[in-house]
């Protein structure tokens, strides 16, 4: 298929229903998604990242205060030019089993990209499709390099992780940088609702190798605390935003 058809035909899943409690005093009144970076809410940078590679279908996976963001672009419905499908995956959902209440908008053998509601980065999205297309694995992870206090992943030379842990009290390398790409089989490697991608579906595509590394040496900048809220608020104000194309 052609690359460019085939972006306009992906759907992105945007992990939206997380409490986000090491950011409390944001989080009792908003969802973590809708904390803003500048004037807008992190989950638009997002977005904006997508569409400036010609993605236009998105998927909301809501949970926590849901309608605060349903509400968000439903009063602002004529402003976007890309498509917004918010649904709700429940309060307590864990990661996989947000995607897995997803599957009835899936056909089988379709790929389909996620990623999670608090991370900024310039990502070629092109060059992680075409990746994706030629090691043809269930799933690709986008991996990073910033302090280890996330999920570390070694992987071989030709791609394939060996080995992914989630949240190491001492580690250093490569970690889970949180930008996706499944194809359909994914459902099979979700139990539940209480699935966690993380300590579950990517253990079992670990031991199948069928989980491969796309490495990204370019910005990458979550926001879970509120020292890097303010960092990327700085970088916003004064003209850096290094997520921006």
């Amino acid at each position: 298929m052609n690359l460019e058809l085939l972006k306009s035909k992906i759907k992105i899943i945007i992990l939206c229903g997380g409490l986000g409690t090491r950011l409390a005093e944001d989080t009792k009144k908003i969802p973590k998604p809708m904390i803003k970076i500048g004037n807008q809410p992190i989950l638009m940078h997002i977005i904006k990242l997508y569409h400036s590679y010609k993605y236009k279908n998105f998927i909301l996976a809501t949970g926590y205060k849901a309608k605060i963001i349903k509400n968000y672009f439903l009063s602002s419905i004529n402003k976007f030019k890309f498509n917004i499908l918010c649904h709700y995956t429940g309060k307590q959902t864990m990661t996989g089993g947000r995607i897995l209440k997803l599957k009835k908008f899936f056909k089988e053998k379709e790929i389909f990209m996620v990623t999670y509601g608090d991370g900024l980065s310039d990502l070629n999205l092109t060059k992680l499709l075409k990746f994706h297309l030629k090691h043809k694995k269930i799933a690709t992870m986008t991996v990073v390099r910033p302090p280890a206090r996330f999920g570390v992943v070694n992987f071989s030379t030709n791609k394939l992780i060996k080995l992914f842990e989630e949240k190491p009290q001492i580690s250093e390398g490569w970690i889970n940088g949180g930008f996706f790409i499944f194809d359909y089989r994914i459902f099979n490697y979700i139990k539940n609702s209480q699935t966690m991608l993380e300590k579950y579906t990517f253990q079992k595509l670990v031991k199948l190798k069928q989980l491969v590394a796309y490495q990204h040496f370019g910005y990458w900048q979550c926001m879970d605390t509120l020292r890097d809220k303010i960092l990327l608020n700085k970088l916003y104000k004064d003209g850096t935003r290094p997520w921006i194309k």
